[in-house]
């Protein structure tokens, strides 16, 4: 157990079922909805990439920009999650990274380019996603996982050159920084969960000793 200062304790309204708490009204749900709207701010009719897009955040950024009235391609890595992405997610388009040259493919699914694209991995795919970006596009910086484990980290090619030629804007955030808006994001992500338009998919492992083996 943990003892925790009450003062740095959050209390959570009802959700049923509970773990709805932990994702799409928790970090992974929160993070999705300003990363995409406060930071990417995309408009109906646009098109909107995503990486890790079977992940916890992503699932939810590819729902909401479609709810927004979005073309969605996502980038996920192997046919059953690309499957996924379009079956159950309901994105227009998947892209798997390990089949092929990602930024060949994003050619040729975004011949006009790419208006907003939500980075949750950096390296390589970032790269290819900027290359494709319109002018004037945005890109919301929400993680670089494809760079924690990696024996040499690198970053994308392109920069700043192709922000300064593209006018691109680049806004990296954190959940926190958006606290006093919660109460409107979380009436937002209620309601789209309980009309049937944004799907929650959860993957649950018992046993708080499980937790390290369960993050990995």
């Amino acid at each position: 157990y943990a003892a925790v200062p009450a003062k740095h304790l959050t209390k959570l309204g009802k959700a049923e079922p509970i773990t709805h708490l932990m994702s799409v009204y928790g970090v992974a749900g929160l993070t999705a909805y300003f990363g995409l709207l406060e930071c990417g701010q995309p408009k109906a009719g646009e098109t909107v990439v995503v990486s890790a897009a079977a992940g916890s955040v992503g699932m939810f950024v590819g729902q909401i920009a479609k709810i927004k009235g979005c073309r969605t391609v996502g980038i996920a890595g192997g046919p059953d999650k690309c499957a996924f992405l379009t079956s159950k997610l309901g994105y227009d388009v998947a892209v798997d990274y390990k089949a092929g040259n990602t930024g060949r493919e994003l050619r040729a699914i975004c011949p006009g380019g790419i208006d907003v694209y939500f980075d949750n991995v950096g390296g390589d795919i970032f790269e290819a996603c900027l290359f494709n970006m319109k002018n004037h596009g945005r890109i919301a910086c929400c993680g670089a996982v494809s760079q924690y484990d990696a024996p040499m980290p690198h970053g994308p090619r392109g920069i700043p050159g192709l922000i300064v030629t593209k006018r691109l804007t680049l806004k990296g955030f954190v959940v926190m920084d958006f606290a006093d808006q919660y109460d409107s994001a979380l009436a937002d992500l209620k309601s789209w969960v309980e009309s049937g338009k944004l799907k929650v998919y959860e993957d649950i492992i018992d046993g708080f000793e499980n937790l390290p083996r369960a993050l990995i």
